[in-house]
């Protein structure tokens, strides 16, 4: 069985809950929403992609430049696309997560214990230094695994990710525009194909991390040996790796941060209280991610 094959049969288990779990009210642009958001149709191929939803900071001054994100979705967002470009918005609570970021002290909103002791120290960070912001390109995720050649699949979306998403967002948003402060990150699904992506255009993006990411834990030795090669001919990339204590790929995850340092790669895991759910990525996980992309160097 392909590692494709492996790491999505084991997400589309993992997902099945959180595909039919209530999403937030539909996230829209109002004077009291953290970002200013749109979609933007771009050339791509119809299974792959063709659209994402750019969404820039609220209340900056025209000299700003902000970082530019690249967010891909989970698996359960994959059957259509317009419900893909907006899942970061509607079910994963990116604006009231930025809401809470701009807010401090950022407080529970949820009765599960989703945050551990891990909530007191997000607002010790506010407190030594505010968020700054970000903006957040928000692409289609294909399920490569209904491709008939996952691996061209996924060749085929680094190039689009790369060549076509990331230039049009640089020309559209107030974007530091250069790999350095072009960041990747995704959620399940979109963890597993961020990395591959990653690890096909580093030169693109000046770091990845992954949230809750569909990944097999057998193959964490050959993703570490990857991640080293490509660190060591392209230089240092910050590597982020969230998961919780009830998410199904958490030992993967595990394993490939022990596997990187092992390897000599500098490398940052953390490991939050709760399952692999929209609630979890609404309460902590999203907000949790967008600290860490915010507290990199710029």
């Amino acid at each position: 069985m392909s590692l494709y094959r492996r790491a999505l049969l084991q997400a589309t288990a993992a997902v099945l809950a959180a595909r039919h779990a209530p999403a937030e009210e539909p996230a829209v642009s109002t004077p009291l929403s953290p970002l200013d958001c749109r979609e933007i149709t771009v050339p791509g191929d119809r299974t792959l992609g063709r659209r994402f939803t750019l969404c820039v900071p609220r209340s900056f001054s025209p000299a700003q430049r902000f970082p530019l994100l690249v967010l891909l979705h989970g698996l359960g967002e994959t059957v259509d696309e317009r419900l893909g470009v907006r899942a970061w918005l509607d079910r994963y609570g990116l604006q009231s997560a930025l809401a809470r970021l701009r807010c401090p002290p950022v407080s529970r909103t949820s009765h599960r214990d989703d945050w551990g002791d891990g909530i007191a120290r997000v607002n010790v960070e506010l407190a030594a230094q505010p968020y700054r912001g970000l903006v957040v390109a928000c692409p289609f995720t294909p399920n490569v695994q209904r491709q008939d050649d996952p691996r061209a699949a996924l060749d085929a979306y680094a190039g689009w990710i790369a060549d076509i998403v990331v230039p049009r967002a640089r020309l559209e948003a107030p974007v530091l525009g250069d790999a350095a402060h072009t960041h990747l990150d995704g959620c399940s699904l979109g963890g597993f194909v961020g990395l591959e992506v990653f690890l096909r255009r580093p030169e693109a993006f000046g770091q990845w991390g992954g949230v809750q990411a569909a990944l097999s834990r057998a193959h964490a030795p050959g993703y570490a040996d990857r991640l080293a090669a490509t660190i060591a001919r392209t230089g240092p990339r910050p590597l982020h790796l969230e998961t919780s204590e009830g998410d199904p790929f958490r030992a993967a995850n595990e394993a490939l941060a022990a596997a990187l340092t092992s390897r000599g790669v500098p490398n940052e895991l953390l490991v939050l209280p709760g399952p692999h759910d929209q609630p979890w990525l609404r309460e902590s996980g999203t907000l949790e991610m967008l600290l860490w992309h915010d507290r990199l160097p710029r």
